[in-house]
């Protein structure tokens, strides 16, 4: 009698949701029959099929009309996202928020500029976890929106490329180029009477012609440099026009560089290590950058898990010099040093001497010796960029100072031109405003020490920028014969003898909070020390009195900011001690 064969079990297919090498973070989100709606709902904004075993890519874009430095924003991320889908991936485009420090300058408004930083690298982190992307480009064009970018990616720890929007072509007035800090410092001259109510009027509406960040080596040009030199943007991505061919190119390839990324499975903390920094560093200096520099790499550093301090500011600061001749304190605007080729040439300049770490890996895939291996130098008729034994400064123009009226350190932005030495008399401001009014009444005097102070991280809150004061003294003549002392800080268009950043704040109970008018103030950037001519026993007795102030806000986003910052010798974050 014939056996009945036995047929083997079909085989189940596979539930397994392991997700692929590609698809890290979206593979758990939409891959299986559990996930179906999660795909339902991606399949009316674009998403095919097949688009379902591809990498998805955010594009976070800065996008806003309150700027002219991010106006033109959503057209590069539509090209980003072109970059993403040619090589591969899937894009999905998302937008957050940016504010304008311009318009906001010397009003209530500015205290929410830092605090937009923060709120812009949760609002990239947040949407970038929820909805599983497995890598990032993100756009930024204004000075608190680009270190967010990257420290959200730094956060998220995803592979991700920063695209720079741009820097704006420069106004024109009689022939003279004209930007932003052309304007505040017009206002300056037309109180001290020097020139007309037509001429501040004719600066006024010839200074910004179009689209693209702020013209000088300002926070914006500033930022966009040190992110280059970081290896988190692609080659020259700091030094092109906001609108321009080489603007375009650059989203479209940064969308292409991020499928590669993720492909050879290069993320952010793989890029931005401590010797990332110090290349960082190293290029703003040479390049006259902004003081923010300072906040915003320790903030980024700190997202990164690395261990930057302001210390390693003056550690490099020693041995890197001063090379481009930019405004604030120098002639020329940002689109001057674009047409002689940006930032590279520059870059292989200080590599070649031994002063860019070549090794360092950036988000082409390849470290930065391999980018600048084919670089050609500087046209030899340019002015701009000098040579590295002729420089114009032959140490750091940014100068961290101690001392007893910043026991935990303070930022000057010290070019040479006002000096490296002053000594004054302390005339106290407990904000902006009040300080503003006494520049423009004509009540400063040579010899002044202005303190303008309730301006810190906490105290502001929000550490506005003290732009408005900076360009009148500016303006009226004054920027060799009088020193301006904060515990705010100041636009990357700020020139003079200026200390902001000045820890611990007044409103903490430091001793700038405790100065009285009158008295003597010395600072010396050689020894890098501000010191307040008044005794241990007056301080302390002074310190006895003194109340913390009430928090000038008790509910949103300034008030939670107040609560959460850190001192801004630490990069006046809001996570460092979650």
């Amino acid at each position: 009698m014939a056996t009945k064969k036995k047929t083997a079990p079909a085989k189940k297919k596979s539930t397994s949701t392991k997700p692929k090498a590609h698809r890290q973070f979206s593979s758990p989100m939409l891959d299986g029959p559990d996930r179906a709606p999660s795909r339902a709902m991606l399949h009316p904004v674009g998403f095919e099929k097949e688009d379902f075993k591809k990498s998805i890519i955010g594009v976070a874009s800065t996008w806003s009309m309150v700027t002219p430095c991010n106006m033109h924003i959503d057209k590069l991320a539509k090209e980003s996202v072109k970059g993403a889908d040619a090589a591969g991936g899937k894009a999905i485009e998302f937008n957050t928020i940016t504010i304008s420090d311009g318009i906001s300058m010397g009003t209530e408004g500015m205290k929410y500029s830092l605090v937009s930083r923060e709120v812009i690298a949760d609002s990239i982190e947040t949407v970038v976890g929820c909805e599983g992307m497995d890598g990032v480009v993100a756009i930024g064009g204004c000075d608190k929106n680009m270190p967010a970018c990257v420290m959200a990616m730094a956060r998220m720890n995803r592979p991700a490329v920063f695209v720079y929007g741009g820097t704006i072509k420069p106004g024109c007035l009689d022939g003279e180029d004209l930007d932003i800090v052309s304007v505040f410092e017009a206002v300056g001259e037309h109180s001290a009477g020097k020139i007309t109510k037509k001429r501040l009027e004719g600066v006024t509406e010839n200074a910004i012609p179009g689209p693209g960040s702020c013209g000088g080596m300002y926070t914006a040009n500033t930022m966009a440099s040190a992110i280059e030199a970081l290896g988190m943007s692609l080659p020259n991505s700091s030094a092109q026009a906001a609108i321009s061919d080489e603007k375009m190119m650059d989203c479209l390839d940064a969308g292409a560089a991020v499928v590669n990324l993720i492909k050879k499975n290069i993320r952010p903390r793989d890029i931005m290590k401590k010797k990332a920094f110090e290349n960082a560093i190293t290029l703003i200096i040479t390049l006259g950058g902004s003081t923010n520099a300072v906040l915003h790499l320790l903030a980024m550093a700190s997202a990164a898990g690395v261990n930057l301090k302001i210390d390693d500011f003056t550690r490099i600061g020693k041995k890197v010099p001063v090379l481009a001749d930019l405004k604030p304190s120098g002639k020329h605007v940002m689109m001057k040093l674009v047409e002689i080729g940006g930032t590279l040439p520059l870059m292989k300049m200080l590599l070649d001497a031994g002063m860019l770490h070549g090794d360092c890996m950036t988000v082409t895939g390849k470290t930065m010796a391999q980018n600048l291996a084919k670089v050609k130098p500087y046209p030899k008729s340019q002015e701009i960029v000098r040579e590295l034994k002729n420089p114009i400064k032959e140490d750091s123009h940014l100068v961290i100072l101690y001392g007893n009226l910043a026991p935990e350190g303070a930022v000057a932005k010290i070019s040479g031109k006002e000096g490296l030495a002053f000594e004054g008399k302390a005339k106290c401001y407990d904000s902006e405003e009040k300080a503003m009014t006494a520049i423009l009444d004509g009540k400063i005097r040579k010899g002044d020490v202005i303190i303008i102070r309730q301006e810190g991280p906490k105290g502001g809150p929000g550490m506005r920028e003290m732009l408005g004061p900076t360009s009148a003294i500016m303006g009226a003549g004054l920027g060799k014969d009088v020193a301006l002392i904060t515990d705010g800080r100041f636009s990357g268009g700020s020139h003079g003898f200026v200390i902001g950043h000045v820890t611990p704040e007044a409103f903490e109970g430091g001793p700038i909070g405790l100065v009285k008018n009158g008295d003597k103030i010395s600072i010396d950037a050689k020894k890098r020390e501000v010191t307040l001519h008044v005794s241990k026993k007056e301080l302390a007795a002074r310190k006895k009195k003194w109340k913390q102030p009430k928090p000038k806000y008790r509910q949103g986003v300034l008030a939670k900011y107040a609560k959460l910052v850190n001192s801004a010798s630490k990069g006046a974050i809001t996570d460092g001690d979650c």
